[in-house]
């Protein structure tokens, strides 16, 4: 069965670039385009989508929004493209639900890679930029305010082994390197995960890192 993609951008060049590339797989098929971020929104209702590229910077509805409306509204995973590695708006994006970020000169073998791994349920946490953001995005909200201390956590919700899952999950991990961490098989540390994201109330693995920062169990730059 296909993943189903939409590409938004308001370049044309762009978004028929990573078209090209996404079609000419196997396993992938782009079923729409999208010039602006409401134009986006209206694919994704009409087509549903397993994945939706979506530029940050758009006109008409820019891609936050899009991202926070696509988020609430459907299950599908959202990559948010941008031409900066610390744009501001991955941030927020982030936090409205999606899956990360890449950036447009991404190489195609990439791109290719990222929807198929935010298609099978994974987040882009790999590259060390992403978590960068992450961190960088809790230290700055705990500069400026007060806010993260009412971030629902519950913490307290989830078992001894689940915790430390959690915490390797937010150090980068992958289950392969989790389960050789704990000593534990892939599939353990797959039930681990899923239990932590039912627990807390969370879309996916960036959500998780999100709230193991925002919660202090993991602090930037700790190792």
């Amino acid at each position: 069965m296909s993943i189903r993609v939409v590409v938004a951008d308001d370049q044309e060049l762009v978004r028929a670039g990573f078209g090209m590339i996404l079609d000419a797989q196997d396993d992938i098929e782009v079923v729409a385009e999208a010039g602006d971020g409401e134009e986006a929104v209206a694919a994704v209702r009409r087509h549903s989508p397993d994945v939706l590229l979506l530029d940050i910077r758009m006109p008409v509805m820019d891609g936050l929004e899009a991202a926070r409306r696509v988020c609430a509204e459907s299950d599908c995973r959202v990559v948010m493209l941008t031409t900066f590695d610390l744009d501001e708006y991955v941030y927020e994006a982030l936090y409205a639900g999606a899956s990360g970020f890449l950036l447009k000169d991404v190489r195609r073998d990439d791109l290719v890679h990222a929807v198929r791994v935010v298609a099978g349920g994974e987040s882009l946490l790999a590259p060390t930029v992403t978590r960068r953001l992450i961190a960088d995005l809790v230290r700055r909200r705990r500069e400026q305010s007060a806010a993260a201390a009412s971030a629902p956590h519950g913490l307290d919700a989830l078992t001894a082994r689940e915790t430390e899952t959690l915490r390797l999950l937010a150090r980068g991990l992958s289950n392969a390197e989790i389960a050789k961490t704990m000593f534990v098989s892939e599939h353990t540390v797959k039930t681990h995960v899923s239990n932590v994201l039912s627990k807390l109330g969370l879309r996916d693995r960036v959500q998780a890192v999100i709230c193991a920062y925002e919660s202090g169990l993991i602090t930037p730059g700790s190792p």
